[in-house]
């Protein structure tokens, strides 16, 4: 539905993010208010143009250069430089002529009369990759809005199997769903010198983390973000795990640590060249559920017992794609079916448990 009043001002591309910038003024008085300061190349008065004409021009006499679409009288988008000060003018001159700005999110929720279909908006906004796109794409064409309609339904008919079936159908692709717009944490960790920071630059494809022959190097938490197998995924270079006395060093392990626990998956990376140790053993135990590296492959593996684990050389980028697909795999052990519901905010989750269960 339209929002017609009051004049409205709502700036619909992220911030700061890119070259050119798209602002839509809205409102019974839209075409007043830009004719007023905006002035074609053409000379051409605004309202002598068709609705759906792309028109350069100017607001004010040697103002900012736009391309403007009128859509209607009542619904006017300006496209313009994409920088921050670019966009503040262009806001404060339609402020000042009495716009009310509002958030593109706010914008977008009056535009849809459905709640799921109003997130599915606002998700798709900060979608990362075509996976994650199309799944928020079932939602805002009603794939969730319709689950839940299918759980009351069988609710009211009194069929309790079949509902507790489609909210455990539902809520088992939750963890998935919240995931979509916010990437998983996967934390690469292990004793110094295993490999960690060079594995980071093999996922990531350039030199994010800084490699060096000097145990410690890393003091701080590097992070990079990415997609594997389409799912967005943000991976975390840590500090080497050991005993130590240095002050900085031993805080970089303790914010390691701290990262471990709250992270969606670890990697424990081991040097395959070098026996196998004590501490090594410590962190297989410590971590049971991580995926174990043994990183190095290039080079002659000493020969002595250790745990299964990928074997991989960073280095030489080997080994990286199964990796990655292993990482996915372990994040989303079951693919999504297409045009499967799926909540995806955390209020959906609860809206679920709190209606639904326990039935």
């Amino acid at each position: 539905m339209s929002i017609a009043s009051p004049l409205l001002l709502i700036q619909l591309t992220p911030p700061g993010r890119g070259a050119v910038a798209s602002l839509r003024i809205e409102g019974p008085a839209a075409l007043d208010v830009v004719a007023r300061h905006f002035v074609a190349r053409s000379g051409r008065p605004l309202a002598g143009f068709p609705p759906g004409w792309l028109v350069i021009g100017h607001l004010g006499h040697g103002g900012e250069e736009v391309v403007l679409n009128r859509h209607s009288d009542s619904a006017i988008e300006l496209h313009c430089h994409g920088g921050l000060a670019a966009v503040a003018r262009i806001e404060e001159i339609f402020v000042s002529n009495g716009c009310r700005q509002i958030s593109w999110q706010e914008w977008t929720a009056n535009q849809e009369t459905d709640p799921f279909a109003a997130a599915a908006r606002r998700a798709l906004a900060e979608a990362r990759t075509i996976r994650t796109a199309a799944i928020l794409l079932d939602q805002y064409r009603g794939a969730l809005r319709r689950a839940i309609a299918q759980i009351e339904s069988s609710l009211q008919a009194g069929a309790k199997d079949a509902a507790q079936q489609q909210i455990e159908a539902l809520l088992a692709r939750a963890a998935a769903g919240l995931h979509l717009v916010r990437p998983w944490q996967v934390v690469v960790a292990g004793r110094p010198n295993v490999g960690k920071s060079s594995l980071i630059n093999a996922i990531a494809g350039y030199q994010r983390a800084l490699v060096h022959g000097a145990p410690g190097t890393t003091r701080d938490i590097v992070g990079v973000q990415t997609a594997m197998d389409g799912w967005p995924v943000e991976i975390f270079d840590t500090a080497g795990l050991r005993e130590t006395g240095e002050r900085i060093e031993r805080a970089g392990i303790d914010l390691a640590r701290q990262k471990m626990l709250a992270a969606d998956l670890i990697v424990l990376v081991f040097d395959n060249a070098l026996p196998w140790s004590e501490q090594d053993q410590a962190l297989v135990e410590s971590y049971p559920s991580a995926l174990r590296v043994h990183n190095k492959s290039d080079l002659p593996r000493v020969a002595a017992q250790r745990p299964s684990g990928m074997e991989l050389s960073a280095i030489h980028s080997v080994g990286i794609d199964g990796l990655c697909h292993e990482i996915a795999s372990r994040l989303v052990p079951h693919p999504l079916p297409f045009g499967a519901a799926v909540p995806f905010e955390p209020e959906q989750v609860e809206q679920i448990c709190r209606y639904f269960q326990p039935i």
